[in-house]
Protein backbone atom coordinates (compact mmCIF):
# COMPACT_ATOMS: atom_id res chain seq x y z
CA UNK A 1 0.00 0.00 0.00
CA UNK A 2 1.25 3.47 -1.22
CA UNK A 3 0.76 6.84 0.97
CA UNK A 4 -2.23 8.23 0.23
CA UNK A 5 -0.61 11.35 -2.43
CA UNK A 6 0.87 7.66 -4.49
CA UNK A 7 -2.07 6.15 -6.66
CA UNK A 8 -2.54 2.48 -6.86
CA UNK A 9 -0.72 0.79 -10.23
CA UNK A 10 -3.30 1.49 -13.15
CA UNK A 11 -5.14 4.29 -11.58
CA UNK A 12 -6.60 6.84 -13.74
CA UNK A 13 -4.81 10.76 -12.91
CA UNK A 14 -5.66 11.91 -9.86
CA UNK A 15 -8.62 14.34 -10.53
CA UNK A 16 -9.04 17.93 -8.10
CA UNK A 17 -11.84 16.29 -6.71
CA UNK A 18 -12.21 15.53 -2.48
CA UNK A 19 -11.62 12.52 -2.98
CA UNK A 20 -8.55 11.45 -5.66
CA UNK A 21 -9.75 9.21 -8.46
CA UNK A 22 -13.05 9.06 -6.93
CA UNK A 23 -16.51 9.66 -8.77
CA UNK A 24 -18.16 10.72 -5.33
CA UNK A 25 -22.11 10.30 -5.63
CA UNK A 26 -22.13 10.14 -1.40
CA UNK A 27 -25.18 12.20 -0.36
CA UNK A 28 -24.10 14.85 2.65
CA UNK A 29 -20.59 13.27 2.40
CA UNK A 30 -20.35 12.69 5.86
CA UNK A 31 -17.61 10.31 7.27
CA UNK A 32 -18.55 7.04 8.06
CA UNK A 33 -16.63 4.45 10.53
CA UNK A 34 -16.89 1.79 7.56
CA UNK A 35 -17.01 1.90 4.05
CA UNK A 36 -17.88 -0.97 2.19
CA UNK A 37 -15.90 -1.59 -0.52
CA UNK A 38 -16.80 -4.22 -3.80
CA UNK A 39 -14.09 -5.43 -6.14
CA UNK A 40 -15.76 -5.91 -9.46
CA UNK A 41 -14.61 -6.76 -13.02
CA UNK A 42 -17.23 -7.25 -15.50
CA UNK A 43 -20.35 -7.38 -13.30
CA UNK A 44 -23.09 -5.21 -15.40
CA UNK A 45 -25.34 -7.79 -14.94
CA UNK A 46 -25.09 -7.96 -10.83
CA UNK A 47 -23.64 -4.65 -9.55
CA UNK A 48 -26.34 -2.80 -9.10
CA UNK A 49 -28.09 -4.58 -6.91
CA UNK A 50 -25.18 -5.26 -5.03
CA UNK A 51 -24.60 -1.55 -4.36
CA UNK A 52 -28.44 -0.87 -4.02
CA UNK A 53 -28.70 -3.41 -0.77
CA UNK A 54 -25.49 -2.90 0.59
CA UNK A 55 -26.17 1.07 0.58
CA UNK A 56 -28.93 0.45 3.12
CA UNK A 57 -25.71 -0.54 5.64
CA UNK A 58 -23.17 2.36 4.55
CA UNK A 59 -20.84 4.20 1.95
CA UNK A 60 -20.06 2.03 -0.97
CA UNK A 61 -16.95 1.63 -2.79
CA UNK A 62 -16.97 0.06 -6.34
CA UNK A 63 -13.59 -0.28 -7.86
CA UNK A 64 -14.12 -1.23 -11.28
CA UNK A 65 -10.66 -3.68 -12.37
CA UNK A 66 -10.75 -2.78 -15.52
CA UNK A 67 -13.99 -4.05 -16.96
CA UNK A 68 -14.98 -4.32 -20.76
CA UNK A 69 -18.67 -3.59 -19.89
CA UNK A 70 -20.96 -0.82 -18.21
CA UNK A 71 -19.70 -2.52 -14.61
CA UNK A 72 -18.82 1.10 -13.18
CA UNK A 73 -22.46 3.28 -15.05
CA UNK A 74 -24.29 0.62 -13.31
CA UNK A 75 -22.60 1.22 -9.78
CA UNK A 76 -22.80 4.98 -10.64
CA UNK A 77 -26.43 4.34 -11.04
CA UNK A 78 -27.37 2.49 -8.25
CA UNK A 79 -25.68 5.58 -6.09
CA UNK A 80 -22.27 3.77 -5.49
CA UNK A 81 -18.58 5.74 -5.43
CA UNK A 82 -16.74 4.00 -8.20
CA UNK A 83 -13.34 3.81 -8.45
CA UNK A 84 -12.08 3.16 -12.17
CA UNK A 85 -8.76 1.30 -12.63
CA UNK A 86 -7.16 1.65 -16.29
CA UNK A 87 -6.45 -1.96 -16.29
CA UNK A 88 -7.41 -5.44 -15.10
CA UNK A 89 -5.03 -5.68 -12.14
CA UNK A 90 -6.66 -8.64 -10.23
CA UNK A 91 -8.65 -8.50 -6.49
CA UNK A 92 -5.54 -7.82 -4.55
CA UNK A 93 -4.88 -4.35 -6.59
CA UNK A 94 -8.58 -3.61 -6.53
CA UNK A 95 -8.28 -4.54 -2.65
CA UNK A 96 -5.48 -2.25 -2.03
CA UNK A 97 -6.71 0.98 -4.01
CA UNK A 98 -10.65 0.47 -2.20
CA UNK A 99 -8.26 0.60 1.14
CA UNK A 100 -6.42 3.54 -0.18
CA UNK A 101 -9.69 5.56 -0.48
CA UNK A 102 -10.52 4.33 3.10
CA UNK A 103 -7.39 5.05 4.49
CA UNK A 104 -7.91 9.23 2.67
CA UNK A 105 -11.53 8.87 4.35
CA UNK A 106 -10.46 8.02 7.60
CA UNK A 107 -12.76 5.34 8.17
CA UNK A 108 -11.89 2.63 11.04
CA UNK A 109 -12.81 -0.63 9.13
CA UNK A 110 -13.53 -2.29 5.28
CA UNK A 111 -16.10 -4.36 4.56
CA UNK A 112 -15.52 -6.54 1.39
CA UNK A 113 -17.90 -8.63 -0.56
CA UNK A 114 -18.23 -9.90 -4.30
CA UNK A 115 -19.90 -8.24 -6.98
CA UNK A 116 -21.07 -11.46 -8.77
CA UNK A 117 -24.01 -11.54 -6.10
CA UNK A 118 -23.38 -14.46 -4.27
CA UNK A 119 -22.84 -12.54 -1.03
CA UNK A 120 -26.29 -11.25 0.21
CA UNK A 121 -25.77 -7.50 1.88
CA UNK A 122 -27.92 -8.19 4.52
CA UNK A 123 -25.42 -10.56 6.12
CA UNK A 124 -23.52 -6.99 6.57
CA UNK A 125 -25.10 -6.52 9.86
CA UNK A 126 -23.84 -9.77 11.42
CA UNK A 127 -20.13 -8.85 10.22
CA UNK A 128 -20.77 -5.39 12.14
CA UNK A 129 -21.89 -7.18 15.57
CA UNK A 130 -18.64 -9.85 15.46
CA UNK A 131 -16.33 -6.94 14.50
CA UNK A 132 -17.98 -4.60 17.27
CA UNK A 133 -17.18 -7.43 19.93
CA UNK A 134 -13.91 -8.07 18.75
CA UNK A 135 -12.31 -4.63 17.06
CA UNK A 136 -9.27 -5.98 16.27
CA UNK A 137 -10.34 -9.27 14.53
CA UNK A 138 -10.67 -9.78 11.06
CA UNK A 139 -14.55 -11.13 10.43
CA UNK A 140 -14.90 -14.20 7.73
CA UNK A 141 -18.55 -14.70 6.36
CA UNK A 142 -18.15 -18.31 6.12
CA UNK A 143 -20.56 -19.70 3.39
CA UNK A 144 -19.62 -23.49 4.07
CA UNK A 145 -22.44 -24.60 6.22
CA UNK A 146 -25.51 -23.03 4.92
CA UNK A 147 -23.71 -22.91 1.24
CA UNK A 148 -26.35 -23.25 -2.10
CA UNK A 149 -24.71 -24.18 -4.94
CA UNK A 150 -20.88 -24.25 -4.46
CA UNK A 151 -19.08 -26.33 -6.57
CA UNK A 152 -17.86 -29.23 -4.34
CA UNK A 153 -14.19 -28.71 -5.79
CA UNK A 154 -14.40 -25.28 -4.23
CA UNK A 155 -16.06 -26.39 -0.99
CA UNK A 156 -13.30 -28.81 -0.79
CA UNK A 157 -10.37 -26.56 -1.61
CA UNK A 158 -11.16 -24.58 1.31
CA UNK A 159 -11.64 -27.05 3.38
CA UNK A 160 -8.39 -28.30 2.81
CA UNK A 161 -6.77 -24.84 2.83
CA UNK A 162 -8.68 -24.29 6.53
CA UNK A 163 -7.14 -27.63 7.99
CA UNK A 164 -3.48 -26.16 7.61
CA UNK A 165 -4.32 -22.29 8.38
CA UNK A 166 -5.69 -23.63 11.54
CA UNK A 167 -3.07 -25.44 12.51
CA UNK A 168 -0.52 -22.39 12.05
CA UNK A 169 -3.15 -19.92 13.73
CA UNK A 170 -5.01 -21.58 15.50
CA UNK A 171 -7.97 -19.81 13.89
CA UNK A 172 -10.42 -22.75 13.25
CA UNK A 173 -11.50 -20.66 10.06
CA UNK A 174 -13.81 -22.55 7.52
CA UNK A 175 -14.64 -20.78 4.49
CA UNK A 176 -11.05 -19.54 3.75
CA UNK A 177 -11.72 -18.24 0.37
CA UNK A 178 -14.98 -16.09 1.47
CA UNK A 179 -14.26 -13.03 -0.04
CA UNK A 180 -17.23 -10.99 2.22
CA UNK A 181 -14.74 -10.06 5.47
CA UNK A 182 -14.58 -6.99 7.92
CA UNK A 183 -10.97 -5.57 7.95
CA UNK A 184 -9.78 -2.78 10.90
CA UNK A 185 -8.16 -0.91 8.62
CA UNK A 186 -5.11 -0.48 10.73
CA UNK A 187 -4.06 -4.17 9.72
CA UNK A 188 -3.04 -2.68 6.78
CA UNK A 189 0.03 -0.07 8.22
CA UNK A 190 0.79 -3.24 9.83
CA UNK A 191 0.86 -5.57 7.03
CA UNK A 192 1.29 -5.43 3.16
CA UNK A 193 -0.81 -7.92 1.22
CA UNK A 194 1.32 -8.72 -1.88
CA UNK A 195 -0.61 -11.66 -3.75
CA UNK A 196 -3.71 -11.61 -6.07
CA UNK A 197 -6.52 -13.18 -7.14
CA UNK A 198 -7.55 -15.90 -4.86
CA UNK A 199 -4.46 -16.16 -2.75
CA UNK A 200 -5.07 -13.05 -1.24
CA UNK A 201 -7.96 -14.28 1.00
CA UNK A 202 -5.06 -17.06 2.73
CA UNK A 203 -2.25 -14.53 2.16
CA UNK A 204 -4.91 -11.72 4.89
CA UNK A 205 -5.07 -14.94 7.00
CA UNK A 206 -1.56 -15.74 7.68
CA UNK A 207 -0.89 -11.91 7.86
CA UNK A 208 -3.41 -11.11 10.55
CA UNK A 209 -2.77 -14.26 12.43
CA UNK A 210 1.43 -12.58 12.61
CA UNK A 211 0.40 -9.73 13.91
CA UNK A 212 -1.39 -11.42 16.50
CA UNK A 213 -4.87 -10.31 15.52
CA UNK A 214 -7.69 -12.58 15.73
CA UNK A 215 -9.67 -14.53 13.05
CA UNK A 216 -13.75 -14.29 13.46
CA UNK A 217 -15.61 -17.03 11.66
CA UNK A 218 -19.82 -15.56 11.33
CA UNK A 219 -21.88 -17.92 9.16
CA UNK A 220 -23.51 -16.20 6.72
CA UNK A 221 -27.43 -16.52 6.74
CA UNK A 222 -27.36 -18.06 3.36
CA UNK A 223 -24.90 -18.43 0.07
CA UNK A 224 -26.01 -17.76 -2.98
CA UNK A 225 -24.65 -19.30 -6.67
CA UNK A 226 -22.82 -16.55 -8.61
CA UNK A 227 -25.54 -15.94 -11.35
CA UNK A 228 -22.19 -15.86 -13.81
CA UNK A 229 -20.86 -18.80 -11.99
CA UNK A 230 -17.33 -19.23 -10.05
CA UNK A 231 -14.11 -17.71 -11.28
CA UNK A 232 -12.30 -20.07 -9.05
CA UNK A 233 -10.97 -23.22 -11.21
CA UNK A 234 -9.92 -25.70 -8.81
CA UNK A 235 -6.84 -27.32 -10.22
CA UNK A 236 -5.05 -23.75 -11.23
CA UNK A 237 -6.15 -21.55 -8.27
CA UNK A 238 -6.46 -24.68 -6.17
CA UNK A 239 -2.67 -25.35 -6.80
CA UNK A 240 -1.64 -21.73 -5.90
CA UNK A 241 -2.99 -21.42 -2.96
CA UNK A 242 -1.74 -24.94 -2.29
CA UNK A 243 2.00 -23.43 -2.93
CA UNK A 244 1.45 -20.37 -0.98
CA UNK A 245 0.22 -22.66 1.89
CA UNK A 246 2.98 -25.06 1.08
CA UNK A 247 6.17 -22.48 1.20
CA UNK A 248 4.03 -21.20 5.17
CA UNK A 249 3.14 -24.81 6.44
CA UNK A 250 7.00 -25.96 5.29
CA UNK A 251 8.33 -23.03 7.84
CA UNK A 252 6.05 -23.67 10.40
CA UNK A 253 7.20 -27.55 10.43
CA UNK A 254 10.60 -26.02 10.60
CA UNK A 255 9.76 -23.91 13.40
CA UNK A 256 8.00 -26.62 15.17
CA UNK A 257 11.38 -29.19 14.88
CA UNK A 258 13.21 -26.52 16.56
CA UNK A 259 11.03 -26.04 18.80
CA UNK A 260 11.15 -29.54 19.66
CA UNK A 261 15.20 -29.68 19.55
CA UNK A 262 15.34 -26.99 22.20
CA UNK A 263 12.82 -28.71 24.24
CA UNK A 264 15.12 -31.60 24.41
CA UNK A 265 18.52 -29.68 24.95
CA UNK A 266 15.99 -28.12 27.99
CA UNK A 267 16.71 -31.81 30.01
CA UNK A 268 20.35 -31.45 30.12
CA UNK A 269 20.27 -28.12 31.58
CA UNK A 270 22.04 -27.76 34.69
CA UNK A 271 19.41 -27.22 37.06
CA UNK A 272 17.01 -29.64 35.96
CA UNK A 273 19.89 -32.36 36.05
CA UNK A 274 20.51 -31.35 39.88
CA UNK A 275 17.42 -31.86 40.53
CA UNK A 276 17.30 -35.21 39.29
CA UNK A 277 20.61 -36.24 40.23
CA UNK A 278 19.74 -35.05 43.72
CA UNK A 279 16.43 -37.41 43.91
CA UNK A 280 18.54 -40.35 42.47
CA UNK A 281 20.84 -39.78 45.42
CA UNK A 282 18.22 -39.57 48.07
CA UNK A 283 16.39 -43.00 46.63
CA UNK A 284 19.59 -44.61 46.70
CA UNK A 285 20.56 -42.75 49.85
CA UNK A 286 18.10 -45.39 51.35
CA UNK A 287 20.30 -48.59 50.64
CA UNK A 288 24.11 -47.35 52.17
CA UNK A 289 24.99 -50.97 52.80
CA UNK A 290 23.93 -52.88 49.16
CA UNK A 291 25.63 -51.29 46.09
CA UNK A 292 23.30 -53.14 44.03
CA UNK A 293 20.47 -52.03 45.20
CA UNK A 294 21.65 -48.31 45.81
CA UNK A 295 22.15 -48.76 41.71
CA UNK A 296 18.73 -50.01 41.19
CA UNK A 297 16.98 -46.87 43.36
CA UNK A 298 18.55 -44.86 41.77
CA UNK A 299 18.02 -46.26 38.45
CA UNK A 300 14.59 -46.57 39.02
CA UNK A 301 14.10 -42.54 39.56
CA UNK A 302 16.15 -42.00 36.00
CA UNK A 303 13.87 -44.55 34.50
CA UNK A 304 10.81 -43.22 36.09
CA UNK A 305 11.99 -39.78 34.46
CA UNK A 306 12.57 -40.52 31.10
CA UNK A 307 9.04 -42.94 30.99
CA UNK A 308 6.97 -39.86 32.23
CA UNK A 309 9.11 -37.15 29.32
CA UNK A 310 7.80 -39.49 26.82
CA UNK A 311 4.30 -40.37 28.10
CA UNK A 312 4.38 -36.69 28.13
CA UNK A 313 5.92 -36.33 24.46
CA UNK A 314 3.81 -39.14 23.05
CA UNK A 315 0.03 -38.07 24.53
CA UNK A 316 1.01 -33.76 24.25
CA UNK A 317 -1.22 -32.12 21.90
CA UNK A 318 1.57 -30.62 19.84
CA UNK A 319 3.03 -33.69 18.93
CA UNK A 320 -0.77 -35.64 18.04
CA UNK A 321 -1.50 -32.12 15.71
CA UNK A 322 1.70 -32.70 14.10
CA UNK A 323 1.18 -36.10 13.60
CA UNK A 324 -1.91 -35.16 11.77
CA UNK A 325 -0.41 -32.50 9.63
CA UNK A 326 2.54 -34.32 8.27
CA UNK A 327 0.24 -37.58 7.58
CA UNK A 328 -1.98 -34.64 5.78
CA UNK A 329 0.90 -33.38 3.56
CA UNK A 330 1.96 -37.09 2.48
CA UNK A 331 -1.50 -37.89 1.65
CA UNK A 332 -1.79 -34.74 -0.64
CA UNK A 333 0.17 -35.88 -4.12
CA UNK A 334 -3.20 -38.89 -3.75
CA UNK A 335 -5.76 -35.95 -3.12
CA UNK A 336 -4.04 -34.05 -6.01
CA UNK A 337 -4.50 -36.97 -8.50
CA UNK A 338 -8.17 -37.72 -7.15
CA UNK A 339 -8.75 -33.77 -8.17
CA UNK A 340 -7.85 -34.48 -11.38
CA UNK A 341 -9.87 -37.96 -11.43
CA UNK A 342 -13.19 -36.14 -10.43
CA UNK A 343 -14.23 -34.41 -13.22
CA UNK A 344 -14.39 -37.99 -15.15
CA UNK A 345 -15.80 -39.17 -11.82
CA UNK A 346 -18.71 -37.19 -11.69
CA UNK A 347 -19.92 -38.43 -15.22
CA UNK A 348 -20.11 -41.44 -13.23
CA UNK A 349 -21.65 -39.63 -9.93
CA UNK A 350 -18.87 -40.88 -7.76
CA UNK A 351 -17.27 -38.66 -5.48
CA UNK A 352 -14.48 -39.40 -3.96
CA UNK A 353 -12.49 -36.41 -3.12
CA UNK A 354 -15.27 -35.09 -0.63
CA UNK A 355 -15.01 -38.28 2.05
CA UNK A 356 -10.82 -38.62 1.43
CA UNK A 357 -11.01 -34.47 2.77
CA UNK A 358 -13.89 -35.65 5.72
CA UNK A 359 -10.96 -38.15 6.87
CA UNK A 360 -7.46 -36.50 6.50
CA UNK A 361 -7.98 -32.66 6.40
CA UNK A 362 -10.75 -32.41 8.82
CA UNK A 363 -10.20 -29.17 11.47
CA UNK A 364 -12.30 -31.36 13.94
CA UNK A 365 -9.47 -33.69 14.09
CA UNK A 366 -6.79 -31.12 14.86
CA UNK A 367 -9.73 -30.34 17.89
CA UNK A 368 -10.06 -33.51 19.26
CA UNK A 369 -5.92 -33.60 18.95
CA UNK A 370 -5.75 -30.22 21.47
CA UNK A 371 -8.84 -31.05 23.49
CA UNK A 372 -9.12 -34.77 24.47
CA UNK A 373 -5.38 -35.04 25.55
CA UNK A 374 -3.97 -35.90 29.27
CA UNK A 375 -0.92 -34.50 29.76
CA UNK A 376 1.93 -36.30 32.31
CA UNK A 377 4.32 -33.58 33.25
CA UNK A 378 8.04 -34.46 34.59
CA UNK A 379 8.68 -33.29 38.43
CA UNK A 380 11.40 -32.13 37.11
CA UNK A 381 10.54 -29.85 34.21
CA UNK A 382 11.69 -26.74 36.33
CA UNK A 383 11.71 -22.96 34.57
CA UNK A 384 10.52 -21.45 31.88
CA UNK A 385 10.61 -22.12 28.13
CA UNK A 386 13.23 -20.52 26.27
CA UNK A 387 10.15 -19.92 22.89
CA UNK A 388 10.62 -16.23 22.02
CA UNK A 389 6.94 -17.06 20.34
CA UNK A 390 4.12 -17.03 22.70
CA UNK A 391 3.68 -19.44 25.90
CA UNK A 392 1.24 -21.10 27.60
CA UNK A 393 0.31 -19.95 31.24
CA UNK A 394 2.37 -21.62 33.84
CA UNK A 395 1.87 -25.07 34.70
CA UNK A 396 2.37 -25.83 38.54
CA UNK A 397 4.63 -28.28 38.75
CA UNK A 398 4.12 -31.40 41.39
CA UNK A 399 5.66 -31.64 44.76
CA UNK A 400 9.39 -33.63 44.29
CA UNK A 401 10.54 -36.14 46.92
CA UNK A 402 10.91 -33.83 49.55
CA UNK A 403 7.07 -32.35 49.57
CA UNK A 404 7.81 -28.89 48.98
CA UNK A 405 6.87 -27.07 45.37
CA UNK A 406 10.02 -26.95 42.58
CA UNK A 407 8.78 -24.63 41.08
CA UNK A 408 6.32 -23.50 37.60
CA UNK A 409 6.63 -25.33 34.01
CA UNK A 410 5.87 -23.23 31.23
CA UNK A 411 4.55 -24.97 27.79
CA UNK A 412 6.40 -23.15 24.27
CA UNK A 413 3.33 -22.78 22.49
CA UNK A 414 2.77 -20.54 19.53
CA UNK A 415 -0.70 -19.64 20.30
CA UNK A 416 -4.26 -20.92 22.38
CA UNK A 417 -5.75 -23.61 22.20
CA UNK A 418 -8.49 -25.50 24.15
CA UNK A 419 -7.68 -26.08 27.36
CA UNK A 420 -6.53 -29.40 28.59
CA UNK A 421 -6.41 -31.21 32.06
CA UNK A 422 -2.82 -32.18 33.02
CA UNK A 423 -2.29 -35.50 34.47
CA UNK A 424 0.09 -35.59 37.68
CA UNK A 425 3.34 -36.77 37.30
CA UNK A 426 5.58 -39.23 39.56
CA UNK A 427 4.53 -36.95 42.48
CA UNK A 428 1.05 -38.19 42.18
CA UNK A 429 -1.12 -34.55 42.85
CA UNK A 430 -3.41 -33.36 40.36
CA UNK A 431 -2.00 -30.36 38.49
CA UNK A 432 -4.79 -29.53 36.74
CA UNK A 433 -3.60 -26.38 35.01
CA UNK A 434 -4.42 -25.62 30.95
CA UNK A 435 -2.19 -25.94 28.17
CA UNK A 436 -1.53 -24.03 24.69
CA UNK A 437 -1.50 -26.46 21.98
CA UNK A 438 0.93 -25.30 19.00
CA UNK A 439 -0.80 -24.32 15.87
Amino acid sequence: LRPPSEPPPGMAPAKPALEQSVDSREGGGSVSDWLIVIPAFNEARTIADVVTDARRHGPVLVVDDGSGDRTSAAARGADADVLELRRRSGKGAALRAGVEVARQRGVARVITLDADGQHDPGDIPLLFEAARRAPRAIVVGGRLRNAVGMPSGRRNACRVAGFFINWITDAPVRDTQSGFRSYPLPLFDEVTLRRGGFVLETEALLASARTGRPIVEVDLSTARPSIRGSRFHPLADGCAIGAYLAARVAGHCIREAGEAGREVAHVFDRTRRRARHAEMAEAGARFPDAPHLYGFAAGGVAVRHARTRVLCWWRHPRRRRMTLVLQAIGLSPLLLALALAQPLLNRLGVDLVTPFVDRFYSQERLAAAASATALHHDPEDLGASRSNRLRAPALPAPSGPGGGSEGAVAAPFDSPAPAVPAQCGAGGGSEGANDRAAV
